[in-house]
């Protein structure tokens, strides 16, 4: 499993979105490391697609930043970036992650 940040993903929040988002709350966990351990938090999901998500995490990321996510309610696994990080509210920060060949299953939505 390859984590840390990538150099060049800041020009990548500035792309536009790919494919048809969802309104979904899931819960997921992601899981990244950080000092020689694999560290994990638990949020949710604003709105998916099948190329990523917006979600929620108690956590802080710099972009760029390798993780893998965990859906919770279906238990897929998938590797993810972070391409966007918004503002932290109360529940925690906003997070655009980018799924790394999720299969389409991933959310179980159907996004036709």
């Amino acid at each position: 499993m390859a984590f840390g940040n990538v150099s060049g993903f800041e020009s990548a929040a500035h792309s536009v979105r790919a494919g048809v988002r969802v309104n979904a709350r899931v819960a997921i966990a992601v899981e990244w490391m950080e000092d020689g351990q694999t560290k994990r938090a638990e949020g949710y999901t604003a709105d998916t697609s099948t190329k990523g998500c917006l979600a929620v995490v108690p956590q802080g990321f710099p972009v760029g930043q390798r993780m893998r996510v965990i859906n919770l309610v279906n238990h897929n696994v998938c590797e993810a970036i972070l391409i966007w990080r918004g503002h932290e509210g109360r529940t925690g920060w906003e997070l655009g992650l980018e799924l790394q060949n999720a299969p389409l299953e991933f959310w179980g939505v159907d996004f036709q």
